[in-house]
């Protein structure tokens, strides 16, 4: 009699490993596609998804930010647990890429999130990763699966995609909230640091119509064109420069704010408004000046349904509205000693034997792990003396 034993839980991850290998081999095997991002963000008028494509297909272009700028990926997992957590997502995963290749335009968001069971129509845990399974996914995500390079703002990549859904005015790469492996996207590095697009020189009469009120979102007016030849569809996933910018509220620029509460809203203080979007990183203080901000232009129109709304800018960068500051090289006569533990101040006199010595007022500052005490090159001949303070 044969007795056939269960597999230990380390033969048993071995196991996962090798079938999600043989699967991901697989779907590697199947053909694919060139898709550009012009075609995959076409819009109807409504702005809904006109892409009539297939999957799968692969996408290329340069990340436009890193994987932890936009959306906080620590793993949080929450059961539906009968709608308690309904809607709670937990960790999820974000970048942009923008088109490069000749005659193409625009940019596609990959997106993915943690606890896709929570969502009202699923409804099941099941659909949802484990923190463990969920950390793989991320770090599948977040390297070169054959180089080992860490995807940053500024690489060459190419994605292949097995689901793309329309919702928020754009077409977004994801998994179709499913995780199954056969509709994982794959991230592969092409260039390492080919270099950020120079960002297109925008105001916000490129992208919104004057009218409107400072404290409804609801009621400006976005300049929207179903062609992408111009207005905020042409920009969606565009690295841009928004010029002339006057904040109006600052309670988003933070970046320790959940991903919904970090906007802020701005002016070009002729009658037009947009909201800019905070990273997860420090920007500095909010701007209490007229400013320009570089970043991605996105939209968000909260619906599946409609997308002619809801344009922003995701802001990366803050220049001030000025032009940079003069530089000033000159000569100047260094007097230091070593940074001992010793008080002492330094004195002067005119003369190498005679006269009074004189206290120099110039503030000593610690250069190279000395005190140093910067003269003008135009003082007259002077000796200098250490006196022992106490």
């Amino acid at each position: 009699m044969s007795v056939t034993l269960p597999p230990t839980p380390g033969q048993a991850a071995l196991l996962r490993t090798v079938a999600l290998l043989a699967l991901t081999l697989t779907l590697s095997l199947a053909p694919a596609r060139a898709e550009t991002h012009a075609h995959l963000q076409s819009v109807n008028p409504d702005g809904t998804s006109a892409w009539s494509g297939s999957v799968p297909f692969t996408l290329r272009g340069v990340l436009l930010c890193g994987p932890d700028e936009m959306l906080d990926p620590t793993p949080q997992f929450l059961p539906w647990n009968g709608g308690a957590n309904q809607g709670q997502m937990g960790g999820q995963w974000q970048v942009v890429l923008q088109a490069v290749d000749p005659g193409d335009q625009g940019g596609t968001t990959c997106w993915m999130g943690q606890n896709y069971g929570n969502q009202p129509w699923i409804r099941n845990e099941d659909f949802s990763y484990s923190n463990e399974t969920w950390v793989s996914e991320i770090l599948r995500l977040n390297f070169d699966p054959s180089l080992l390079h860490p995807f940053q703002a500024g690489d060459l990549v190419e994605v292949t995609v097995r689901q793309a859904l329309f919702y928020g005015g754009k077409r977004n790469i994801n998994e179709g909230h499913d995780i199954d492996p056969a509709y994982n996207f794959e991230i592969r590095l092409l260039t390492a640091h080919h270099g950020l697009p120079t960002p297109e020189d925008l105001t916000l009469a490129d992208v919104m119509e004057p009218g409107g009120f400072p404290d409804d979102p609801t009621s400006w007016r976005p300049i929207f064109d179903p062609t992408r030849v111009t207005g905020g569809e042409r920009w969606q996933g565009v690295r841009v420069r928004l010029r002339d910018l006057t904040l109006l509220s600052t309670d988003g620029w933070t970046p320790t704010n959940a991903w919904a509460n970090r906007l802020s809203a701005a002016t070009d203080n002729l009658g037009r408004f947009i909201s800019l979007r905070h990273p997860r990183y420090h920007l500095g203080p909010p701007p209490s000046h007229t400013f320009d901000a570089i970043g991605i232009f996105n939209q968000e129109s909260g619906s599946g349904t409609h997308g002619t709304n809801g344009y922003e800018l995701f802001v990366q960068q803050v220049l001030p509205h000025t032009p940079p500051p003069a530089l000033d090289a000159r000569l100047q006569l260094a007097v230091s000693w070593p940074t001992n533990g010793a008080l002492y101040q330094l004195e002067w006199r005119g003369q190498a034997d005679t006269g009074d010595w004189q206290p120099v007022t110039n503030t000593a500052a610690i250069i190279h792990d000395r005190h140093t005490v910067l003269l003008p090159p135009q003082s007259p001949q002077q000796f200098y003396r250490l006196r022992t303070t106490y």
